[in-house]
């Protein structure tokens, strides 16, 4: 990856890991497809490589992602799905190209136009988000416990009781904030762990 940018979230639910490209969405906002090239990257990364991709690409990506998180955190939270969103997830579902192909080791992979294009990947992303937003899937939206987060993700543990969108960033943070909350009450137990 290109020095400079903030490195991927990536998950194993296409539509959540897409809405991780912005991240801590209520603290300071990481944006990680800031170009272009970035979302090709992206793109690339999960199974879905482009040949370019424009600004306006860009613009039409970023406003599925949004839909798509606004729409999954609705879902979530078990509240309406938000109409605009809906319209939106829908519009690049229904204007992408691309088809599902069996590799020889029997997994699922997308076959894009031959043109390649930004819109069909989105139209994969889309379809992706339909299926976990309608309940296709086994496992459940949730929404990350970090107040800065609160990122939607899809929580397939078996007791479906996930708390973190990613252990190794929010989960992570918040239990070092617990460990020196409770160093700074109570000094002496650090002392005395540290002899």
């Amino acid at each position: 990856m290109p020095a400079g940018f903030p490195d991927f979230r990536l998950g194993s639910v296409l539509a959540t890991s897409f809405t991780g490209t912005l991240s801590e969405r209520h603290g300071n906002a990481v944006e990680r497809i800031p170009t272009p090239h970035r979302l090709i990257d992206w793109l690339a990364v999960n199974g879905l490589a482009v040949d370019s991709c424009t600004t306006a690409q860009l613009d039409l990506a970023r406003e599925l992602r949004e839909s798509i998180h606004a729409a999954a955190t609705a879902a979530a939270i078990q509240d309406a799905l938000p109409a605009s969103a809906v319209q939106v997830i829908n519009d690049r579902s229904a204007q992408g190209r691309a088809a599902a192909i069996l590799t020889p080791e029997g997994k699922r992979e997308w076959r894009l136009s031959s043109a390649s294009c930004v819109e069909d990947a989105l139209g994969v992303i889309a379809a992706d988000a339909i299926s976990i937003i309608a309940g296709e899937r086994d496992g459940k939206l949730a929404l990350c416990a970090s107040p800065t987060c609160r990122a939607a993700f899809f929580d397939t543990s078996q007791s479906r009781t996930r708390k973190w969108c990613d252990m190794n960033t929010c989960g992570n943070r918040q239990k070092k904030a617990r460990f020196n909350a409770n160093h700074r009450k109570n000094p002496r137990s650090a002392e005395s762990q540290n002899r």
